[in-house]
């Protein structure tokens, strides 16, 4: 059974007297310890699928089942608490606490969950060494560079060893080194830890790095592989190989 599966999703925006349709009926299946990246457009929807996995935001139809819970017909409270628990979210401008060190920031997502003192400590020095900034863990953000930002960011991301990482455009404000950086240390992560992991990215080359390759187009979901094209029964969606 996959580990994320998307079932006829749809989400519609209003604006004035036009609908605006970003998702039209997607369908798709992630596996345990895959890793894909999305790409598209502006305004064609990336953000919009990432942030309905990440359950920050409600389809109009369709359904996410995730690990076997349907994502998508928990109540507030409860979606609150999952996502809590099982996502992990890296941003494209880091988003960290600039009076908290890098240790504090990524201990933060730790205490809305029952873990003792020790076992933050433990899960929190584990992170930072799997991004190499153990020895910057008493540092501040403004003591770092934007590529050991970012790497903080990551290892907030991971250190509740979630169920899934999404990361929105992770290496959209870094300079080609940092970014290059960044992109091997998310792969790294991703076979070492068999972390499952989907990317937004509009760079084409850094899309490249994941396992298998989306982009939105018109509602649409396409896939960019070696894959024989291949339609989804009953969703709505053709995954079409493409150049």
């Amino acid at each position: 059974m996959p580990l994320v599966e998307i079932h006829n999703l749809t989400k519609q925006y209003h604006k004035g007297g036009e609908t605006i349709t970003p998702l039209d009926q997607v369908s798709l299946d992630i596996e345990q310890g895959e890793f894909l990246s999305l790409m598209g457009s502006s305004g064609t929807g990336k953000s919009t699928l990432l942030n309905l996995i990440a359950s920050i935001d409600r389809p109009d139809s369709g359904t996410i089942i995730v690990d076997g819970v349907e994502i998508t017909s928990l109540s507030r409270s409860r979606l609150a608490h999952w996502r809590a628990a099982h996502l992990g979210y890296i941003f494209q401008t880091h988003n960290l606490v600039p009076v908290l060190t890098a240790y504090e920031n990524v201990e933060l997502p730790l205490l809305l969950l029952p873990l003792s003192r020790n076992e933050r400590r433990k899960r929190v020095e584990v992170a930072l060494e799997a991004v190499d900034l153990l020895d910057r863990a008493d540092h501040y953000p403004r003591q770092m560079s934007g590529g050991q930002e970012q790497r903080v960011g990551i290892a907030r991301a991971i250190v509740k060893h979630p169920l899934i990482v999404v990361a929105d455009e992770p290496t959209g404000d870094l300079d080609p080194e940092s970014s290059e950086q960044i992109l091997n240390l998310l792969k790294r992560l991703n076979r070492e830890l068999d972390i499952t992991m989907l990317m937004v990215t509009h760079d084409a080359e850094a899309a490249t790095i994941a396992d298998r390759q989306f982009y939105l187009d018109h509602g649409k979901l396409v896939q960019r592989n070696n894959e024989p094209e291949t339609a989804l029964a009953g969703s709505g969606v053709s995954i079409e190989e493409t150049p």
